[in-house]
């Protein structure tokens, strides 16, 4: 997911989002531990796509926080 479409969503989805990635992160984390994944790669995507999600979400606040 590149950061354009990250700042599309709203905070809301942003965050329903980061809670849907990391559960599923959980999962693949669990089943590469008890045998292998099908894409090991798709684990280090997942921890990416949520790092610019949450920096997304310290913009916003960043910037509603100057404005006030």
């Amino acid at each position: 997911m590149k950061i354009k479409d990250v700042r599309e969503f709203t905070d809301a989805e942003l965050n329903a989002r980061i809670s849907e990635d990391r559960e599923l992160l959980q999962k693949l984390y669990f089943n590469h531990a008890v045998s292998s994944v099908e894409s090991p790669a798709k684990m280090g995507n997942l921890k990416r796509d949520i790092a610019r999600m949450k920096t997304v979400i310290t913009e916003r606040k960043n910037s509603n926080a100057k404005k006030a």
